[in-house]
């Protein structure tokens, strides 16, 4: 977050942001602003989740993974944006920092605002989350069904599972792989992702297996679109 200007004596009557606090978003604003050694604080429905420690294997390694797959897609994909943690202004009581997203850069759901922020919904987030008992599976999910996220994908690494979620009529379904294992996105042609190889750590497997989407006559006409 931006660095608030303002004495240090003024920054010290400024309450830090607190697990459960209940807050306005330009509160939460204004206490995020003045904490800026802190890496991740979200706004879910008015209330305050600070995160955790990151540890490597529940969450390092998988986010990782996530940014390779996402990052090889986006170099072939002109006109696609992608974050790695970065706030996004969704609506009046949320600011969620989702671990990732993929966005339409012209004539998509979202656009960057005068001060850097992503502002509206990206049309695919992804969250690492502990298990089905996160609330990126509870709370976040509602956020984002009502928002209009069209694809929202969860990694459950304690639960050796990865869901993903895609907008139908208002409400999200779960896409099943294919008899090869593999899920492919219905937002952003060529985007395949080989569900069992990712859960084995396999990046080199869902590497090859992004390629090969990429090589769709669907990829093609999909960057071919002005």
């Amino acid at each position: 977050m931006v660095f608030a200007a303002g004495t240090i004596s003024s920054l010290l009557t400024i309450p830090p942001l607190e697990n459960g606090d209940k807050l306005t978003r330009k509160e939460f604003e204004r206490r995020y602003h003045a904490m800026p050694n802190l890496k991740k604080a979200e706004l879910i429905e008015g209330v305050i989740y600070v995160a955790s420690p990151l540890r490597i294997k529940s969450h390092g390694e998988p986010h990782a993974y996530i940014m390779a797959w996402l990052g090889v897609y986006k170099a072939a994909t002109p006109g696609v944006g992608l974050a790695d943690n970065a706030i996004v202004l969704i609506d009046a009581d949320n600011e969620p920092q989702p671990d990732a997203l993929l966005r339409i850069e012209i004539g998509g759901q979202s656009r960057i605002n005068q001060d850097d922020y992503l502002e509206g919904a990206p049309e695919l987030i992804v969250e690492i989350a502990a298990s089905s008992a996160s609330y990126d599976l509870h709370e976040k999910l509602k956020i984002y069904r009502r928002n209009q996220v069209q694809e929202y994908l969860v990694w459950r690494v304690y639960d050796h599972q990865f869901d993903w979620f895609r907008l139908k009529e208002g409400q999200y379904i779960l896409l099943e792989p294919n008899t090869d294992e593999i899920i492919c996105s219905q937002v952003f042609p060529g985007l395949w992702l080989a569900k069992s190889a990712l859960l084995a750590g396999d990046l080199v497997k869902v590497l090859s297996v992004l390629q090969q989407g990429l090589s769709t006559p669907e990829h093609r006409s999909f960057i071919a679109t002005p």
